[in-house]
Order: C-alpha cells, then sequence, then structure tokens
C-alpha cells in the first residue's frame, strides 16, 4: 500500500511514532511524509520514507494560510493517490480530513490534544470544535489518546462510532530501559520539555527557587528549547545556580539515569505525556498535575505524587516530601511506574491499533 502521513512537525513524528513508520516500510508499504523541513527528516528519509515538504503555521489563525494548506493537501492527494491517510495534530486532521474527504481517500486521524483554543473556552472554541466536526466527520477511525479529549468529542458532536482511545503515543520500553536508581549525596529533579509557561516552567522555576534555599543538596534540571521568550529568565536562574540548563537533549537516557525524579507542572492541554511515560519507563518517579494527560500516568503515592494544576504551593509541598523519602522508598516508586508502564503503555500496544486500523479502512 501507499500510506500518506500528514504532521506538523518533524520531531513528535520521528521521535513518538518512529517505530509506526519501521513497521509500515518492514511490512513493504510505500510510506510518505508530508510536514514541514526540519532535523529529524533525514533520519526517516533514511528508514525510507519519502519526504514532501509542506509549511505548516502550527499556531497561526489566518484563513488564508488555510486555505494554502487545504489546497497543499488537496493537490498532493490527487498527484500521490495513497491508498490511506494518517493524520496528527489539528491542522493536518482538519484540512487533511477535508481534501481526503474530497477525494474519497481513506483516513485515520489522531488527536494528540485539544490545545489552548479549545480549552480556554468562548469564540475560538467554538470555531476550533467546527473545523474538527468538518474535518473529523468521515474519518474511518478517529484515535483520543484520553477519556477528557474523546468525551468532549463526542458531546459536541464531532464523533459518533468511529474513535478508539489509546495509550498516548505509548513508550519503547526497549529504548527507555528501566535503570538502576541513582545514589548519589544530591536529589536531582528535571524539568523535560518547551520552556513555556502553560507547561509550567514558571511554577518549576519558582519552586526550585524556594527548594534550594531549603535543601541545598537539591538540584533541579530544565531539558528543552526556549519559548516565549524566556532566555533572560533561564540565564538568570543558571547565574543564581538555581538550576542547571541543558537545552535540548537528544539523548534523554543520559539525564535519567542521572536525576531522581521527573517535574511536569504542566496545565498544557495534552493528550499524553510523553515526558511522564519516559521517565517512568527509566524506573524515574513522576510529580505531575491532575489534568487529563497526566492523571492517567501518575498513581498518587504509587509511582510518584500529583499536585493541583496551577498551584505553586502543593507543587513545592509535593517536593518536600519527595526529599523526606528515604532512598529505598524513591526507588519502590520508579520500580511501580516501570510495571504502570510495560502494563499500560508499551508502543506496540498503539502500534498494533494503527494496524488494525488500517486494514479496516482499505478494506
Amino acid at each position: 500500500m501507499k500510506i500518506l502521513i500528514l504532521a506538523n512537525n518533524d520531531v513528535g513524528l520521528f521521535k513518538f511514532r518512529k517505530e509506526l513508520l519501521e513497521r509500515l516500510l518492514k511490512d513493504g508499504n510505500e510510506v510518505l511524509i508530508s510536514l514541514p523541513f526540519g532535523s529529524f527528516v533525514e533520519d526517516m528519509t533514511k528508514m525510507g520514507c519519502t519526504f514532501i515538504e509542506t509549511p505548516i503555521q502550527r499556531r497561526g489563525t489566518n484563513p488564508i494560510t488555510d486555505l494554502k494548506l487545504l489546497k497543499r493537501y488537496d493537490e498532493m492527494i490527487r498527484k500521490y493517490q495513497p491508498d490511506t491517510v494518517l493524520s496528527y495534530t489539528i491542522k493536518p486532521n482538519v484540512y487533511g480530513g477535508l481534501a481526503c474527504q474530497k477525494n474519497r481517500i481513506p483516513y485515520i486521524a489522531n488527536v494528540t490534544g485539544l490545545g489552548s483554543a479549545v480549552e480556554n473556552g468562548g469564540l475560538m472554541q467554538k470555531i476550533t470544535v467546527f473545523l474538527y466536526r468538518m474535518g473529523l466527520r468521515k474519518a474511518d477511525t478517529v484515535f483520543f489518546q484520553n477519556e477528557a479529549n474523546r468525551d468532549f468529542m463526542i458531546r459536541q458532536g464531532v464523533v459518533k462510532d468511529n474513535y478508539r482511545l489509546i495509550p498516548g503515543s505509548g513508550v519503547n520500553l526497549n529504548q527507555y530501559s528501566y535503570m538502576p536508581y541513582p545514589v548519589h549525596e544530591t536529589i536531582d529533579f528535571v524539568y523535560v520539555g518547551r520552556l513555556m509557561k502553560e507547561k509550567g516552567f514558571d511554577l518549576y522555576a519558582s519552586a526550585a527557587e524556594k527548594i534550594r534555599k531549603e535543601y541545598p543538596y537539591t538540584r533541579f534540571h530544565v531539558c528543552g528549547d526556549y519559548e516565549d521568550n524566556y532566555k533572560e529568565r533561564v540565564e538568570e536562574l543558571v547565574k543564581n545556580d538555581v538550576i542547571i540548563y541543558h537545552g535540548l537533549v537528544d539523548k534523554m537516557t543520559d539525564i535519567y539515569e542521572k536525576i531522581d525524579c521527573t517535574i511536569h507542572p504542566t496545565y498544557y492541554p495534552e493528550g499524553m505525556s510523553n515526558v511522564l511515560l519516559e521517565s517512568l519507563a527509566c524506573g524515574r518517579p513522576i510529580i505531575t498535575t491532575d489534568r487529563p494527560g497526566c492523571r492517567e500516568i501518575v498513581d498518587d503515592k504509587v509511582n510518584g505524587f500529583v499536585v493541583r494544576q496551577n498551584d505553586e504551593e502543593d507543587l513545592v509541598e509535593k517536593i518536600r516530601i519527595f526529599i523526606g523519602l528515604s532512598a529505598e522508598e524513591r526507588k519502590q516508586l520508579g520500580l511501580n511506574g516501570r510495571k504502570k508502564v510495560e502494563e499500560q503503555f508499551d508502543r506496540n500496544i498503539v502500534i498494533n491499533e494503527y494496524l488494525r486500523a488500517i486494514e479496516k479502512a482499505v478494506k
């Protein structure tokens, strides 16, 4: 078969869906990937994928630009005549879905999170839901990564009976294998992700400032690219010895090997947090928010701790509790986390769901 994949960036497609691409290629399919050019495109073409450069403004709301994307998808589908189309994130889901409908091509969409426009309500929510309704109405399968997203879309009449729930992108249990729990004189925490307010970076930084004063033997690491003009803030935190900034890290296992706990205080509308899955797979406890995409992964006091959304005081208190645990108790939290991802979040579960959906779509 010829399978066309629509995505809005190369990082997510390669890091979280590489195994699906490998399986599709191994089974003899021709795999075309449509997305903006990025540093991981070469890796995917070396695997055997055909790259189709497609500019996308991920956060843009210009209707003219979006219409150009729709036209681009339409021309692409007519030119390559795929047997089925897989899409990820809102714009590929919506405009790719419309192009597939026009050309009568079966398609499978993945709602990787509803985004701020839906989360914040108002006019933008109405517009976004309308677009989803149009784009997904004839999808063969719509994958949701958490129950809250699925239930919202059902209530809004976006999907009826063509949906399935999957455990996010899952996690590669071999790549993120269990690591012996670190034995050192410090207690090390890490924040992984884009440095932006909604991802909880401000909360993490403020908590780090407070905890470092109380417990000088703690260390707070940060891994990720700048967003929302955080450069000066990060430089100040580094200068004041509050955080250790690593920038964007290619091999996160090198970081997880040395840290005691991952802190993910996000209140961003996520599908399912890959950061948390990877951390637990390595046997590292987590401290994260009680919200969709995180609460499914964390079991309070079993593999980590739950914090109230956007609540700095609660975050500081949970960090204090973690610090007060013995080394053996921290290790056990990590072991519990590894067991959970093995049972519920193995990436092979997601791959098998896709293979079933593709087989159903092309019949």
